[in-house]
C-alpha cells in the first residue's frame, strides 16, 4: 500500500504538487494521467525517493519514507528516458545491478527472452536504439519479481510487437497481485492495464476511483474522452 498525505514540492517558484493526499491499495493496477508538467513524474519521483518533498508525507509498504531506503528493494521503476553508462554492454548493466540490488533476478532470462533482447546483451549501451532500451528498462524493472511496479510512459519507443509483448508481461504482473502503477499520454494502452486512474492537474488530484465509475460519470465511451472532458472543465 501506499499513503500520501499533504505532500508538496516546489522547484524556485513553481508550486509542482500542492499537497496532494492519496492511497492506493495493494494489489491495484493504476493508472497516472495528466497533461505534461501536471506533476505525475514528480509525484513518482517523491515515492522512489528520488525527490525530496518539502513537506507531507509517504508511507509504502507501512515505511514512513526518511531517509531509509530499504524499501526500495521491493520496487520496480522503469523510468521514460533511462540514463545508462554508455560504454557498458547490457549483459554488463544487469550483473551490474544484481551486485548493487543483491537479489535474486528471478524472471531475468524469462523477460530476455520475451522482449526478444538476448542479440542485444553483447552490444553497448550507447548503441542501442530507442525501442531496445526501453525493454532493458523494463526488465530491471521486473526482474528482481517486486511487489509494486512504477512505469513512465513504458511503450515509447517500442515497436507495435515489442508493445505487445511488455503489454502481455504487465498483464501477468497485475494478475499476480502486484500494486502496477503507469504514467502514459496513450489512452487506449492505459485501458487495456489499469482498472483505476489518478488525474493530475496543476499539482492536484482532479479524480482517483475506477476507470468504469469514470466513463459512467462522464458519459463517455473511451478514456480518452473523459480525460479530455475533465481537462476542458478544469
Amino acid at each position: 500500500m501506499i499513503e500520501i498525505k499533504e505532500l508538496k514540492k516546489s522547484f524556485g517558484s513553481l508550486e509542482v504538487l500542492k499537497g496532494i493526499n492519496l492511497t492506493i491499495p495493494k494489489g491495484q493496477a493504476t493508472g497516472i494521467v495528466g497533461p505534461n508538467g501536471a506533476g505525475k513524474t514528480t509525484l513518482i519521483k517523491t515515492i522512489l525517493g528520488l525527490v525530496k518533498p518539502d513537506s507531507g508525507t509517504i508511507r509504502v509498504n507501512e515505511t514512513k519514507l526518511n531517509g531509509n531506503w530499504q524499501y526500495r528493494r521491493d520496487i520496480g521503476y522503469m523510468p521514460q528516458v533511462a540514463r545508462y553508462p554508455e560504454n557498458m554492454r547490457v549483459h554488463e548493466l544487469l550483473e551490474f545491478i544484481k551486485g548493487l540490488r543483491n537479489q535474486p533476478a528471478v524472471y531475468e532470462e524469462e523477460l530476455i527472452d520475451q522482449l526478444n533482447l538476448g542479440q542485444e546483451l553483447q552490444k553497448q549501451l550507447r548503441t542501442l536504439s530507442g525501442g531496445n532500451r526501453q525493454k532493458v528498462g523494463a526488465t530491471l524493472a521486473m526482474m528482481f519479481n517486486p511487489n509494486i511496479l512504477f512505469f513512465d510512459e513504458p511503450t515509447a519507443g517500442l515497436d507495435p510487437k515489442s508493445s505487445q509483448k511488455f503489454k502481455e508481461r504487465v498483464k501477468v504482473e497485475k494478475e499476480n497481485g502486484k500494486t502496477v502503477i503507469i504514467t502514459s499520454h496513450i489512452m487506449s494502452e492505459l485501458e487495456q492495464l489499469v482498472d483505476h486512474v489518478i488525474f493530475i492537474l496543476d499539482g492536484n488530484i482532479r479524480y482517483y476511483g475506477s476507470t468504469k465509475n469514470l466513463l459512467a460519470e462522464s458519459n463517455e465511451e473511451r478514456l480518452e474522452g473523459a480525460i479530455a472532458s475533465m481537462m476542458e472543465v478544469a
